[in-house]
């Protein structure tokens, strides 16, 4: 067995988790990269590889022959070193942005399922963190791979301008309305695996429902700065986190804009 193996964390039947040095406010203890591999196969399947990062590159290429490379969207911290993941071992790499691809057409404009190794996922859109997101059902250890949609830890920011507040609400729902008949677990891009998807899910909807409301409130009370905005509703997060909301409260000024 490859020395970079005995540092997966098997987490189900088929997924295990290899974390990438990269912790931080964001991205909690680093990127989840998670390694699909079938029960006695060689061959896997890579999800987020990463940043660019040497070590973690070389022992992500070291985990076997890698069929393919899927990106759950296109930011650095889970993407960045798939252009030299693919030099290097030839995986092709798969995305919802086509500009991401490499030896492979694009995740089309509808769900579907793939088989890849020996392993079967269904393949569904989520935008709202980003617009090119995407998660991943693992059928058949009913384990659902979010990226950054849904996190093991805390909520996701919306990534405006490209993330749109919309769009993530319908995302949640689509996903929740699946956890409650098809997910056991969420594998996240950042944190700890949801043992309980459905309440955690419903959490979020919750939560930005509530933050929405809070942020009607504040146009109303006169805030009309994004800084001011920011300042009374995130009043219960620490401050270092601001600049990182400032772009929720945008993509929640553009939903109320549109939406009334």
């Amino acid at each position: 067995m490859d020395v970079s193996r005995g540092r997966l964390e098997p987490v189900t039947t088929t997924a295990s988790r290899l974390l990438a040095p990269n912790p931080g406010p964001m991205t909690l203890d680093g990127t989840n990269t998670w390694v699909l591999r079938r029960p006695g196969a060689e061959e896997c399947v890579v999800v987020d590889p990463g940043p660019i990062d040497n070590g973690h590159l070389d022992e992500v290429a070291a985990l076997g022959p890698i069929s393919l490379v899927v990106l759950t969207h296109g930011h650095f911290d889970h993407a960045e070193c798939a252009p030299q993941l693919h030099e290097r071992t030839g995986a092709p790499v798969v995305a919802r942005d086509p500009a991401l691809c490499l030896g492979a057409e694009p995740v089309p404009d509808r769900p579907g399922r793939s088989e890849i190794a020996g392993i079967e996922w269904l393949t569904v859109l989520t935008p709202g963190h980003s617009s090119d997101s995407i998660s991943l059902l693992v059928e058949a250890d009913r384990a659902l791979l979010t990226g950054d949609t849904v996190l093991g830890t805390g909520t996701a920011v919306i990534a405006h301008p490209d993330g749109e507040l919309a769009a993530y609400l319908d995302s949640l729902q689509r996903l929740r309305d699946l956890a409650a008949a098809d997910v056991d677990l969420v594998l996240p891009g950042h944190g700890p695996v949801v043992e309980q998807p459905v309440e955690v899910l419903d959490y979020y909807l919750v939560h930005r429902r509530e933050r929405l409301e809070q942020v009607r409130a504040a146009v109303a009370a006169g805030d009309t700065a994004v800084e001011d905005v920011v300042r009374r509703v995130y009043a219960d997060v620490d401050e270092s986190l601001w600049n990182y909301a400032e772009s929720s409260v945008r993509a929640q000024l553009d939903y109320l804009r549109d939406h009334g």
